[in-house]
């Protein structure tokens, strides 16, 4: 069996886009422009600051973004600099530390970063440093270990991490090792397991960055593209791997682009990608079974150079982005129906960084 290397993952179409709701009827996006600066989109009933204008909010950046909300009205976006180090802005009402600076978290990463809230006032970090370990940074009304410092948790790693929260002090983060298996560490609200610098493997050989989604306390659904670029999915019930420990399932499908998943609401996944023509593709779980079926996918259009970016902001919605081949932002959404049509799809302006 082939094992891809760091440069097979990289071939793949990645993620350049965050994101996020804070709220039902909210939307905030976050893009790097061609200068490397961030910019920023929102929807609240009409897209701001136009249909297809943007926000530049300042930066120099070498990583696309990663955006989360602990609140209504609240913002975290982190990035990496230049220099490869951390930095973090906020809004709360107002940008800060201002419309255009960043705070500096420090740092030296090789990866961009994945941001994960689990309650308000509560932000976890985690990016991989340039010996390719693990790296961890909480705020909780201060940043732990320090305003700089960066907590290490072991493993070498060949892909980003993917982290999800199920719960209040719980944390659950993926990645691939160098054997590009797939490789496990959660917090349980008092001890890092299986250990502060261990991981748990999962199994399976990977072609792709994990993807990962939680639909209640003690749910965790996994995805990721198979040497075969078929994608595969694992879940944890609370109990047990299904369907194994290092088992994977089979959901058909060949694919061009890391996975994309969210859950708008308990028993329910949604599963986007790139197929080999760059449409995108989209695959759901209703409770019983996967539609259209085990092994097929929906067609929804669109020809992209960037992996889906997915966020729902209540059941029966789903807002869908990415990047077209003139590197402007595009959309589709769901809520009954696809809007503007099956394999339409709504241009929002601006030319940004294709990862």
């Amino acid at each position: 069996m082939h094992i891809p290397t760091a440069r097979s993952l990289s071939l793949l179409h990645h993620a350049a886009i965050a994101s996020v709701s804070w709220s039902r009827g909210r939307l905030d996006l976050f893009g790097l422009g061609t200068n490397n600066q961030m910019y920023h989109k929102a929807w609240s009933g009409a897209w701001y600051p136009s249909q297809t204008g943007w926000e530049g909010i300042g930066g120099v950046f070498a990583s696309i973004p990663s955006a989360v909300s602990w609140g209504t009205n609240r913002l975290d976006i982190f990035g990496l600099g230049t220099d490869n180090q951390m930095y973090h802005k906020a809004w709360n009402g107002a940008w800060y530390p201002s419309q255009t600076g960043w705070e500096a978290l420090g740092g030296r990463f090789a990866s961009p970063p994945e941001a994960v809230s689990w309650g308000a006032d509560r932000l976890d970090i985690f990016g991989l440093g340039t010996d390719n370990q693990m790296y961890h940074k909480a705020w909780s009304g201060a940043w732990y270990p320090s305003p700089t410092a960066w907590e290490p948790l072991g493993g070498v790693f060949s892909s980003p991490p993917e982290v999800v929260s199920w719960s209040p002090n719980r944390l659950d983060i993926f990645g691939l090792g160098t054997d590009n298996q797939m490789y496990h560490k959660a917090w349980g609200g008092n001890a890092w397991y299986p250990s502060a610098t261990g991981w748990e493997a999962l199994g399976g050989v990977f072609s792709s960055p994990p993807a990962a989604v939680s639909w209640g306390p003690n749910r965790l659904d996994i995805f990721g593209l198979g040497t075969d670029n078929q994608m595969y999915h694992k879940a944890w019930d609370g109990h047990a791997w299904y369907p194994s420990q290092t088992g994977w399932e089979a959901l058909g499908g060949t694919f061009s682009s890391q996975p994309a998943v969210v859950s708008w609401g308990a028993n329910r996944l949604d599963i986007f990608g790139l197929g080999t023509d760059n449409q995108m593709y989209h695959k759901a779980w209703n409770g019983n079974s996967w539609l259209p079926s085990a092994t097929g996918w929906e067609a929804l259009g669109g020809v992209f150079n960037s992996a889906p970016e997915v966020v729902s902001w209540d059941n029966g919605r789903l807002d869908i982005f990415g990047l077209g081949t003139d590197n402007q932002m595009y959309h589709k959404a769901f809520e009954g129906s696809w809007y503007p049509s099956q394999t339409g799809w709504e241009a929002v302006g601006g030319v940004f960084n294709s990862a």
